[in-house]
């Protein structure tokens, strides 16, 4: 007999509230429907009513994982209304910070995936490894969660020895290549709970508009710092990562792939790092009257920002476009036909944040 089962708004298998109704026939699911909004903050009025600095620090706070990204992207599109050029070192700079920030939060879902499957030892391995990130982040910025690099025009802190932080890449790049890359490809259990399962085809990805390492996992190559370029990608000689598979165990490939490409491009970012001052402007710049749209690549795909200026103290108009917002509905495709029993790793391999949704 068919039957409803809600899993949410509040589970262990995430710890922010979102939730999948899954309608099943025994332990097969029929389909499935997801619901967010549980937790709206409105940060997108609030940042009309804060001047340019104070959004900066409120944008900051749209995600705990991504925080630099929004950020970023803010100040990136305050840069353009107001036609300033960041310089190259902030650029750098930034671009290290902003692959960090991938790696943190890779690391994190390739933890959380690990628990979701029931392998503790792996989530240990994995969680071991992710210190090593956070910690290169606190010597740099001063803090693990919410950096505060970003300002308008370029970046707040310097990073005075480059090389004092290669070691830890090399840590991370060993743990990377010797444990969790064999362990999640290779071992019988954990290709068991992810090959064949959730698949979303390439012509799904299409039509449900996913973005980031879920849609490069269907077979689809996008990724803006290939795309359009910012910072010093095309510099580096970014190489983007894409699997045709499009199941579960292409979305750990893939972000696993892109762990290994991100310590390269940090790696030569910290090497090749320019001589030069850390901001453009001293002080904040006036922002005349304009508008901007700004694309980044967020750790789990595209992050889009709207913002206009009346020439104020504050911005007349913030618009933000985070990619859980367009990846959280294609589970409701990826779960259909599949057993009950996988649901929880088939959500979280979309890597959904609803800190971010939910602004």
């Amino acid at each position: 007999m068919p039957y409803s089962f809600p899993l949410g708004p509040y589970h262990p298998a995430l710890e922010e509230p979102f939730k999948v109704k899954v309608q099943c026939r025994g332990e097969v699911i029929d389909s499935a429907t997801v619901e967010v909004g549980f937790s709206f903050r409105g940060i997108e009025l609030l940042a009309q009513k804060r001047n340019w600095v104070e959004v900066i620090t409120l944008i900051e706070r749209v995600c705990g994982i991504c925080s630099n990204t929004h950020a970023m992207t803010f100040c990136m599109a305050a840069e353009t209304i107001a036609g300033i050029e960041v310089p190259r070192r902030a650029a750098h700079i930034r671009t290290i910070i902003a692959e960090l920030e991938r790696l943190h939060s890779h690391l994190l879902w390739a933890g959380v995936g690990a628990e979701d499957i029931g392998f503790h030892s792996l989530f240990m391995e994995v969680f071991t490894l992710r210190e090593l990130v956070m910690d290169t982040l606190e010597a740099i910025s001063g803090n693990r969660v919410n950096y505060g690099m970003n300002c308008i025009g370029g970046v707040h802190r310097d990073i005075p020895d480059p090389k004092q932080h290669l070691p830890a890449l090399d840590r991370l790049a060993t743990g990377l290549a010797e444990i969790v890359i064999p362990t999640f490809t290779g071992n019988p259990t954990a290709l068991a709970r992810t090959r064949g399962v959730g698949r979303l085809s390439r012509e799904q990805a299409v039509e449900w508009a996913v973005v980031g390492p879920v849609a490069r996992a269907s077979g689809l190559d996008i990724d803006v710092r290939k795309d359009q370029p910012y910072l010093s990608y095309a510099g580096l000689g970014f190489a983007s990562v894409m699997r045709p598979e499009g199941d579960v165990l292409a979305r750990v490939v893939v972000r696993a792939l892109e762990m290994v490409e991100s310590i390269r491009l940090i790696r030569e970012a910290l090497l090749s790092l320019p001589a030069g001052p850390l901001r453009a402007t001293e002080g904040l710049p006036e922002i005349p009257v304009g508008e901007a749209s700004i694309r980044t690549e967020a750790p789990r795909g595209e992050a889009f920002y709207y913002v206009a200026s009346e020439g104020g103290p504050t911005p007349s108009r913030v618009k933000i476009r985070t990619p859980s917002f367009v990846n959280i509905p294609a589970i409701e495709a990826m779960v259909v036909g599949q057993p009950l029993a996988d649901l929880s790793i088939i959500q979280a391999s979309v890597d959904p944040c609803i800190s971010c949704t939910d602004r």
